[in-house]
């Protein structure tokens, strides 16, 4: 064995012994209890980053330590390979999608290898492909047989560069969250499934997620939003229309001063009929956003509409104003606007001079003042006609049935969640199996036609917008119930319904079906990694469909994640220099000579290029637009992926963020050059034990009694680190079992004994010989902690130490109690208040026997003195304080 650590010899090694071993290809067929452990599937933007790493790399041990716990592990892997990305890709440089996809995938893949992830291969898929697109396109026919998918004219967020159809999540401040061009609001076709008819299930069932972050499971509940309240119609003056609202806050109804509508409400469009000024702010209205998180910060801007609401109550009329923060797609489009109540309205009616009434008082009689500010806790209704002197509890029922009775509301609930659209209109996308015909209408295209193949020899150019609506032989077909000329439908899947059940479909590669029975053995996945963004679409959607496959009889559990891990980012510095323009131009940290403080944190920075200097823009996360990353190809081709798989999982725990720093990886590589030499440097003698056990048929454990005590404590030390590694192992703190290795690394370094070497061995043969299990034992503790973290060279050295062949499948370490039992324990004594002592006491002693050892102590009595002892306070096996005066 040679002493030079050569990480790419020895990483090439091992995977091509794991590759013709088959090593991680797992099937159905086997005793052991199953474990399926998933990363989040990549887009195959062409090259995998750091953010790419980590994750991958925390699934790879979590999969890698679970089968060393003796579990039937799958891990697989595969690519989420449509979207917009490939067609900009395409666009500019006038390649097809699909071929840019796969040249992509074949790239990336050859990444992941190199890393050394134990994926099974076989399973792999790529939603592009018709034989995975094809099954979702059947379960979208049978939901719209069940009355699970329609298709209505609806109000969208319109990105006109990008030319497509985006989420609420997707505007960032008005803006498309890829393109950064302005979004309108525009109505189109679209293809809805119904989400809301699984709303209850899915908030309901969150509660059973008990291995998902709370943060994750107050996000889904808060989108989806149930509340319970009252829908009341007001009057229309002069018309028989009636205007629909709902409220949650029916005690508040007496305080109506006006009432707001969105723009595209049909109330705001007739009244602009021949009013410029209100067409011209409707306008306005269809090019902001549609999430409420941003109506939450934009500026609250309105225009009367010169019609006024009859107030179902007390019949007032009350001004109606189209207003830029109500939303048509959500509730009925408007909204009661109790501004004495509200902090929204309060502002809104203090802008436009509206009338500003109290109707809700503090349950203790105090005064508040709403001219000033809005008062919105519950209390005690007065000027509310006969509802006065109600609580805010027993007015919600007690209006609710008045209403009710007369005709004017109904109590009901409401969600925030919205059905799901999954239309897009772009080309690089599954496409929707349905087809337009003039006579039959919406006709589903027929199970055995499918899939409807998406054409993958589209080239683009500046002016494509949708190549399918331009391509006859896609579009035209002919009607399948009555044979006439008809058109396919144009638009494609939103990329979300293919990664809401690629998890599933990994389980049973190769089926003749969207699923076999394969898929209950491993469903549900018993640990997900991820980032937190997929919070709400992602995570969320993947729930809903979970539930769409339960009722088509494919799976049978409930939900599809078990436990959750969302990992945190990867950041990194910041430089940039400011341009004549006022443009910032990033610079890659290794560009930038930095001067530091003592701790490390930036003070200055220039280019060494040409001594200029360059600002410090802060601590970010890695990204192209700021320029901060790192190329993991070129750490792995000079370090090794050993050295950047343990540099991730020790530079913080994965549910936190991890800041780069170029000197961590040397460290990193650094601890692994130093394992690999002491490992050659003790290989005979460890392999001398693995021989010795290897005769005997089973473990010759020595005579650990013949110990000196440095030995035994250092042993001990050992056992007990051992012990922190594996609770840290299962709370996946992953940094501090790196930490451990390193420990125990150290104190095996300075094991005090004797070597076959010394003069007097002979006459030591017995410390000789635990001594040399203690080296064996401490080795073999770190190989395995260290295995699923450093995978290559831990297989290696445990089969040139001669342990066995394939450290995968070797016992977990466990701690051994007797080593773990102390004869002595220290104490620190403090003598009011101050430490002035350490003392030994009998492990087993009781606590009047260290108070007497601890009053006896020399230095204790100094300096207790001429003092008399007042109380003395022991600690079970910490502290001794004795308090005198």
């Amino acid at each position: 064995m040679q002493n030079l650590y050569d990480p790419a010899v020895i990483e090439a090694e091992v995977q091509s012994h794991w590759e013709h071993a088959k090593t991680f290809e797992v099937s159905e067929n086997s005793r052991k209890e199953k474990f399926y452990c998933l990363s989040m599937f990549p887009y195959p933007s062409g090259k995998l980053h750091m953010g790419h790493v980590r994750n991958y790399t925390i699934g790879d041990v979590i999969a890698r330590y679970q089968r060393m716990l003796g579990k039937n592990v799958l891990q697989p892997m595969g690519w989420d390979a449509f979207g917009l990305p490939a067609e900009n890709a395409a666009l500019k440089n006038k390649v097809a999608p699909a071929g840019w996809t796969y040249d992509n995938i074949a790239y990336m893949k050859g990444q992941l290898n190199r890393l050394g992830f134990g994926y099974d291969w076989r399973r792999e898929l790529a939603t592009c492909r018709p034989d995975y697109y094809k099954w979702e396109q059947w379960l979208f026919i049978e939901l719209y047989k069940k009355g699970l998918v329609y298709r209505k004219n609806a109000l969208v967020n319109w990105d006109p560069v990008d030319r497509t159809v985006l989420a609420n999540e997707q505007v960032i401040d008005g803006r498309g969250w890829r393109s950064g061009a302005l979004v309108e609001r525009r109505e189109i076709p679209q293809w809805f499934v119904k989400i809301t008819d699984y709303a209850d299930e899915l908030l309901d069932e969150i509660d059973n997620l008990e291995g998902w972050p709370e943060q994750v499971r107050a996000m889904q509940r808060n989108w989806i939003g149930r509340s319970f309240g009252v829908r009341m119609r007001f009057g229309i003056e002069g018309s028989d229309e009636t205007l629909s609202i709902y409220t949650t806050r029916p005690d508040t109804l007496m305080g109506v001063t006006y009432v707001a509508v969105a723009g595209e409400h049909p109330l705001a469009l007739g009244a602009a009929v021949g009013n410029p000024a209100l067409t011209e702010f409707i306008e306005a209205c269809r090019r902001g956003g549609m999430s409420e998180a941003e109506l939450e910060t934009i500026e609250k801007k309105g225009m009367p509409l010169g019609i006024n609401a009859v107030h179902p109550v007390s019949g007032e009329a009350v001004p109606v104003y189209a207003a830029n923060f109500v939303l048509t797609g959500y509730g009925t489009g408007a909204v009661m606007a109790v501004p004495g109540h509200d902090e929204r309205d309060h502002a809104f009616a203090r802008q436009y001079g509206i009338p500003i009434k109290q109707v809700i008082h503090p349950r203790d009689g105090s005064h508040v003042d709403i001219q000033h500010a809005a008062y919105t806790e519950k209390g005690v209704l007065q000027a509310s006609g006969p509802f006065d002197g109600l609580t805010s509890e027993a007015a919600f029922d007690a209006i609710a049935e008045w209403l009710q009775a007369r005709g004017k509301g109904e109590k009901t609930k409401q969600y925030r969640i919205r059905d799901w659209g999954v239309s897009r209109q772009r080309y690089w996308g599954a496409p929707i199996p349905m087809i337009h015909c003039e006579k039959c209408g919406l006709v589903p295209v027929p199970p055995a036609d499918l899939p409807v193949r998406l054409p993958e020899d589209i080239v683009y150019d500046e002016h494509t917008i949708n190549p399918l609506k331009d391509n006859p032989a896609f579009a035209d077909c002919r009607c399948p119930q009555c044979g006439d000329v008809a058109q396919r439908e144009t638009d494609t899947f939103d990329t979300f319904m293919e990664s809401s059940w690629y998890y599933a479909r990994y389980t049973c590669p190769g089926a003749g079906a969207m699923l076999d029975e394969r898929a209950d053995y491993w469903l549900p996945v018993d640990h997900y990694i991820g980032g937190i963004e997929h919070a709400v679409l992602h995570l969320l959607y993947a729930r809903f469909y979970h539930k769409l496959l339960r009722d088509a009889g494919l799976v049978k559990s409930d939900e599809p994640f078990t436990r959750l891990l969302t990992q945190g980012m990867v950041v990194a510095e910041t430089y940039y220099r400011e341009q004549g323009d006022g443009a910032k131009h990033w610079h890659n940290p290794t560009e930038v000579e930095v001067e530091r403080d003592e701790k490390g944190r930036p003070l200055s920075a220039r280019l060494p290029a040409d001594g200029g200097a360059v600002v410090i823009g802060g601590i970010e996360k890695m990204s192209k637009s700021k320029n901060n990353g790192v190329d993991p190809q070129g750490l792995i081709d000079r370090y090794g992926a050993d050295t950047v798989r343990l540099y991730t999982m020790f530079t913080s725990p994965p549910d936190q963020s991890l800041e780069w720093n170029d000197e961590g990886v040397e460290g990193a590589h650094r601890f692994l050059k130093r394992l690999w030499l002491f490992a050659a440097e003790k290989a005979e003698i460890i392999k001398a034990v693995n021989a010795s056990c290897h005769l005997a048929k089973n473990r010759l454990e020595p005579d650990w009694s013949n110990l000196i005590d440095e030995q035994r404590e250092a042993r001990r030390e050992m056992h007990s680190v051992l012990r922190q590694a594996l609770f840290d192992y299962d709370r996946q703190h992953f940094n501090t079992v790196v930490a451990a290795c390193m420990k125990i690394l150290n104190l095996t370094i300075r094991l005090p004994g004797v070597t076959p070497y010394h003069p007097n061995a002979e006459s030591k043969a017995p410390n000789l010989r635990v001594w040399m299990w203690m080296v064996h034992e401490s080795m073999g503790f770190i190989l395995r902690l260290l295995g699923p973290i450093a995978p290559h060279i831990t297989h290696l050295l445990w089969r040139e130490l001669a342990y066995g062949s394939e450290i995968l499948e070797s016992d977990w370490p466990q701690p051994d109690e007797a080593a773990l039992k102390q004869e002595s324990l220290s104490y620190v004594v403090q003598v009011n208040g101050k430490v002035r002592a350490t003392i030994q006491a009998p492990a087993d002693t009781d606590k009047s026997v260290v108070e007497r050892i601890a009053l006896e102590n020399d230095k204790v009595q100094r300096f207790i003195g001429e003092g008399r002892v007042r109380k003395v306070i022991v600690v079970p096996n910490k502290l001794v304080n004795v308090v005198a005066n």
